[in-house]
């Protein structure tokens, strides 16, 4: 290769202007910088110390992996990854994202001005990239606001695949689950106390369910303390399960549980939510329908009636399964040396030249190539030391943002709700409620969804001519304020532009 073309190639310091931190946690450090070449905003993750638990780092080759595998408008996306200086002795990496403004949690809490449209559009897109996802054989398993990136232009992108896992030719077991701890709100009825042995994508359904419900009224749905305080809320809204469906648990102890449990009517939708479009209330029944089986698949939720006029099936593309031999480390047990030349392999695929040398076994793995990780890292260094000094980056204050994470956070409370807490609980609650007690004569009051005549509501006649392209972004759109306050709310501004009565605003507006 020419002297001038490998510093071209190769020469990334001077491709991204560092300009603030924006986020700091245990795996590193978060900056917000700009793409010199073409000017675009990007958040640059700095992952400290990839390799100094195989678990994690594992964790981290899996989520790098599935991004680069899952490109989709609803998806965050990673738009480069630095070629470390040595592929042999490299400890951090630097991994670019698109940069968001916020995550959907700030967004339902920061604004009081959401309408219809927005819950509409909002719902459409987390669908169209759950059915991409899912068509590729992917679970994410830990679905929640905080895991769903927003602009100002009503964009939301899907991040944070930390959790998620790939499936190959068979319904995943529950053999994946062992390491999960995902927020309890958001988590599906039959992983509350693993009521089956194998799961299915509905998990995911009923996530999307439950942030649709907090969309709608601004309130977590299913608050649960516990796993079985969740599964009473749940099923004080949606009654006591039928027959049938506690007879296909195959874990004895939930279907002791939920066989003791007193029966409960289900609560109408209409009912609890007595100002939201029908429509609305329609899908959202079906989303967290108990039995996974009785929930849409994300194809099936997107044909339903509540978004006609805003869905197309040309915006809505299915993904080829994941071949089994991208993931092929997952069946090994690998050693810290064989993860670093496997995380080094996919940073390659944003090298091209480099990948190719490499697949060819002619690259010089001994060489120090000309990396802009060293110039990063005195810059990350410099930015980071002025975040600490006030907690905050005195250079560019920003008091809110969320980007990418590979890593769930959870509160102490959570960190020991593994389905073992549901047996310790379940012992001492069907003890208690095997109690004799005065005979009840309670008939379950299914929901009536058999009125095919409801109505359909001014939100689905949203303007299908707003749609620019696949990537489904509004024509008008206004940036966001940050607002110097505690509570980090936005700031309304007029900017001058007329905006048509059936398209949502914009966010932050």
């Amino acid at each position: 290769m020419p002297f001038r073309e490998f510093f071209t190639e190769y020469g990334e310091a001077h491709q991204y202007e560092i300009q603030e931190v924006v986020g700091k946690g245990s795996y590193g450090v978060v900056a917000a910088a700009v793409d010199t070449h073409t000017g675009e905003k990007v958040a640059i993750k700095k992952i400290d110390n990839v390799l100094e638990h195989v678990s994690e780092a594992t964790r981290i080759l899996r989520e790098i992996k599935l991004l680069r595998l899952l490109r989709h408008p609803d998806i965050v996306e990673i738009k480069h990854i630095l070629l470390p200086p040595c592929p042999r002795e490299f400890k951090d990496i630097y991994v670019v994202f698109e940069l968001m403004e916020c995550d959907l949690q700030h967004v339902i809490k920061a604004n009081d001005s959401l309408t219809p449209e927005h819950y509409q559009f909002f719902l459409y897109q987390l669908l169209r990239g759950l059915k991409f996802m899912h068509t590729a054989n992917v679970f994410h398993r830990d679905l929640k606001p905080k895991n769903i990136l927003a602009n100002a232009d009503c964009k939301l992108k899907i991040c944070d695949f930390g959790l998620a896992r790939a499936s190959f030719g068979e319904t995943p077991s529950a053999i994946f689950w062992t390491d999960y701890v995902a927020t309890r709100w958001y988590r599906a009825p039959e992983l509350c106390g693993s009521f089956y042995s194998k799961y299915t994508p509905a998990v995911d359904i009923w996530s999307i369910g439950c942030i649709f419900a907090e969309m709608l009224t601004k309130k977590p749905l299913f608050p649960g303390k516990n796993v079985v305080h969740q599964l009473d809320l749940i099923t004080d809204l949606l009654g006591s399960p039928s027959t049938e469906a506690i007879s296909r648990i195959k874990n004895d102890k939930a279907r002791r549980y939920l066989s003791s449990m007193k029966n409960k009517s289900p609560i109408p939708l209409s009912q609890k939510f007595p100002d939201i479009d029908p429509l609305a209330l329609r899908l959202l029944e079906r989303l967290i329908a108990f039995d996974p089986k009785d929930r849409p698949s994300a194809e099936e939720a997107l044909a339903h009636p509540y978004f006609l006029g805003l869905a197309n099936k040309e915006h809505e593309p299915s993904a080829r399964p994941i071949s089994k031999f991208e993931f092929d480390f997952e069946r090994k047990k690998l050693a810290k040396e064989d993860i670093r030349e496997l995380i080094y392999r996919e940073i390659l695929e944003y090298h091209p030249q480099m990948l190719q040398e490499y697949l060819h076994g002619t690259d010089n793995t001994s060489f120090l190539y000309p990396s802009g990780v060293d110039c990063f890292k005195e810059q990350f260094d410099l930015l980071e030391g002025h975040y600490d000094k006030g907690g905050k980056n005195v250079l560019h204050p920003r008091r809110y943002a969320s980007l990418p994470r590979e890593r769930v956070y959870v509160s102490i409370d959570e960190e020991t709700d593994h389905d073992s807490e549901f047996e310790r609980h379940v012992e001492a609650t069907v003890a208690h409620r095997c109690l004799p007690s005065p005979p009840k004569s309670h008939e379950l009051n299914k929901a009536d969804t058999s009125n095919e005549n409801v109505e359909l509501s001014t939100t689905s006649n949203t303007a299908h001519c707003l749609l620019r392209s696949a990537s489904i972004s509004f024509s008008k759109c206004v940036g966001a304020i940050w607002e110097d306050s505690e509570d980090t709310t936005f700031k309304r501004y007029d900017n001058g532009i007329s905006r048509s009565s059936k398209e949502p605003a914009a966010l932050f507006a």
